[in-house]
């Protein structure tokens, strides 16, 4: 027997089913995740045309029978997102935090703080200025971010005050311009003392002072002034935050790639950890 739901949803994801079909993976905050078939919404003319397109928030009204799917019969748009769509700046970034979203999120589960989390770091996303001049170092922080506080709902953010093996208080030498610190995927965080960190195998990284402080400043919930300034640091910090999900969830980040090319081209920036020793190879160990 069939069952009727009425729910709020932000559409992370759509693909063509059949002819004139289309199937969503919907977030909303009573049911977690769940795929919805909007039937006929690849038609030109359909109501729900428009409403089955990415990042669009609609009050959806659902039918589930004996199938694992459910079919969406009404959606009455509540918000659309719709600066993502101007920017592809904007849209990778948000795209690059809905699959991280798809990861973690559960289905047939209340997730009403992920549903509010990610919409509040969508709406920081449309709603940045943004120009041809300043992409990279206005969008990657809010990146950045936005990964972070993913991460930090999940259960899984990197321990970033204490050593991970020693669980000591870090101690940072700002004086002492060949300090640095130790990033383990395997181990969740920072490794010290200094001196074990080139012979550790757990070590995937390796941060400088100005690294570290920036990537402890993600926790806050509004991001510090200046960090515009700090372009190279802010890409370190980004590949350094996507490996570290892709090896928790097993799983890779394909908006990344066109992070890559979107920032990496108006920066300039080489795609690479910065290690603080002198004629050192960069370890970006990852397995």
């Amino acid at each position: 027997m069939s069952q009727t739901y009425q729910v709020t949803g932000i559409n992370l994801k759509g693909m063509p089913m059949g002819e004139r079909d289309r199937l969503l993976t919907i977030l909303t905050p009573e049911y977690g995740l769940i795929q919805a078939v909007a039937g006929g919404a690849r038609k030109y003319q359909s109501r729900l045309r428009g409403r089955s397109e990415l990042f669009v928030v609609n009050q959806l009204l659902l039918v589930k029978g004996r199938s694992s799917l459910y079919r969406l019969t009404q959606a009455e748009t509540q918000h659309t997102y719709s600066q993502l769509s101007q920017n592809l700046g904007k849209l990778a970034i948000s795209q690059y935090l809905a699959e991280i979203v798809l990861c973690f999120a559960l289905s047939e589960q209340p997730q009403a703080e992920l549903f509010a989390l990610f919409c509040e770091h969508l709406h920081r996303i449309e709603n940045a200025y943004v120009t041809s001049h300043n992409q990279t170092e206005t969008l990657l922080p809010l990146l950045n971010q936005g990964i972070f506080h993913l991460l930090s709902l999940a259960g899984i953010a990197p321990q970033l005050n204490y050593c991970c093996l020693t669980q000591t208080p870090l101690m940072i030498n700002e004086g002492d311009p060949q300090w640095c610190i130790g990033f383990s995927y395997q181990a969740g965080g920072i490794i010290s003392p200094q001196e074990e960190i080139q012979h550790s195998p757990l070590v995937n990284h390796v941060l400088n002072v100005g690294q570290l402080k920036l990537l402890q400043q993600l926790s806050q919930s509004q991001l510090p002034h200046g960090l515009t300034k700090e372009v190279a640091n802010l890409q370190t910090i980004e590949k350094l935050l996507r490996n570290y999900t892709q090896y928790h969830f097993h799983r890779s980040i394909r908006a990344a790639s066109l992070v890559d090319t979107l920032f990496n081209a108006h920066s300039g920036v080489a795609n690479s950890i910065n290690y603080p020793y002198k004629n050192e190879a960069i370890r970006t160990r990852t397995s």
